[in-house]
């Protein structure tokens, strides 16, 4: 299996089908659909083994929503990309359970680093109704859905595995599906929180990142666990490999033509750099400056998807 580095699904088909020198994987479908000129939506579905060995990841539904321009984004803007992610999410959620199941929504992360507190920031915000449902159903409107959220935070912070407090919640609360947000890891700058990924296949928290702890699944929790990533981090071999084809595209456009250049430019440069920095120990996870803004835009986004899709 290739070291893909990243967890979204359709980076990893760009990776496998670049490798490989195919046009299309077996046992993988893909379709994609642009909503404006800054929302553009990719779907990869895994439809057996072949596929799932290909990309290494479970059989099922991957849907990625990308958002250009989110540093400068209006509340119209925000409003929309809501909508937007929502939709994607209710066929998700719906084709798993009915329509009065109680969901359980997990923040996973740790609150303290802005990369990785898109999963606690984000069920600060969650319409939570469980507790009015039992103790005030009278104040209730009729239909609502029983929701519950929780960050349990990280196993640094807490000394538990994440999975483990999970379980323990989900066989005292017994949930008919979890909804867990975490921070992805990426193979693109540009998708720093700028995309959104919805899968029906749950999660492994840190794998994007080397770090990988149990997996949040159907078989782990005996639920279906629909997983809300968003990409914060490259690693800076990634960093690296994108400004040099930056600066190759910078010396094309000079000298109009150069073999040697279209030929490096055509491969994928990533894991000669990383061997050559590991050794350094620069092999470092980054994340951009505007970190704090762009955090939470897509706080905001993914709590409006949330809260009006269930």
């Amino acid at each position: 299996m290739y070291n893909f580095r990243t967890d979204m699904a359709d980076e990893r088909k760009d990776i496998y089908k670049k490798a490989n020198k195919l046009d299309n994987i077996p046992g993988i479908e893909t379709s994609e659909n642009t909503v404006n000129q800054n929302i553009k939506t990719n779907i990869v579905k895994i439809l057996d083994s072949q596929g799932e060995q290909a990309l290494g990841k479970p059989i099922g539904t991957y849907v990625t929503v990308d958002i250009k321009n989110l540093k400068l984004a209006t509340d119209d803007d925000i409003e929309k990309a809501s909508e937007v992610v929502k939709d994607e999410l209710k066929k998700i959620i719906d084709s798993h359970c009915e329509s009065q199941d109680e969901i359980l929504v997990v923040g996973l992360g740790n609150q303290f680093v802005t990369p990785d507190s898109l999963g606690p920031k984000v069920v600060s915000e969650i319409d939570v109704t469980k507790h009015f449902i039992k103790y005030t159903p009278q104040y209730v409107t009729e239909g609502t859905r029983s929701v519950c959220a929780i960050a349990p935070g990280v196993l640094g912070t807490t000394g538990i595995e994440t999975s483990e407090i999970i379980k323990g919640i989900v066989d005292n609360v017994k949930p008919k599906m979890l909804i867990v947000i975490d921070s992805l890891a990426s193979k693109s700058i540009e998708r720093i929180s700028s995309t959104v990924q919805i899968s029906d296949t749950g999660i492994v928290p840190g794998g994007g990142v080397g770090n990988a702890r149990e997996e949040l699944s159907i078989n782990t929790m005996g639920i279906p666990v629909i997983a809300i990533g968003v990409p914060m981090v490259v690693e800076s071999a990634v960093l690296v490999n994108d400004c040099l084809n930056l600066f190759i595209e910078k010396l094309q456009n000079e000298a109009k033509s150069n073999d040697y250049l279209n030929k490096l430019k055509e491969q994928d440069n990533y894991e000669e750099i990383k061997e050559s920095l590991n050794p350094t120990g620069y092999n470092m996870i980054v994340t951009p400056k505007e970190i704090d803004d762009l955090i939470e835009n897509m706080k905001d986004i993914v709590v409006r998807s949330i809260n009006f899709a269930v």
